[in-house]
């Protein structure tokens, strides 16, 4: 059995209670016994999840991405050296294409 919830907003959620909702929702104070018959139940009867293969990628990708650090101490090391050490120099031709890059790709 497969679920797809793409296109499921807030009003499109059916909210309204029907008699047979209020009976089983009198079954649902039962102890919690019967919702773990359920879920075995739900397995018994082979249900899954099959994730798509850019799901599966991405998922990859983001395990990958949460070996590296968030920041490369080392190079902020080097800048605050040269920057202490008055050695930091600024190169206008790069600095000034890369906000013109920016600038394109922000405003086409």
């Amino acid at each position: 059995m497969s679920v797809d919830f793409n296109g499921i907003g807030q009003g499109q959620v059916n909210t309204t209670r029907t008699t047979a909702d209020k009976a089983s929702s009198s079954q649902a104070d039962k102890p919690a016994v019967s919702d773990q018959a359920k879920a075995q139940s739900s397995s018994a009867r082979g249900e899954n999840v099959n994730l798509s293969k850019e799901a599966r990628n991405l998922k990859q990708l983001e395990q990958k991405l949460g070996d590296f650090p968030e920041m490369d101490d080392d190079r902020i090391e080097q800048i605050r050296t040269a920057l202490e050490n008055g050695t930091y120099k600024v190169d206008a031709q790069k600095l000034a294409q890369k906000m013109l890059e920016m600038d394109n790709s922000i405003f086409g």
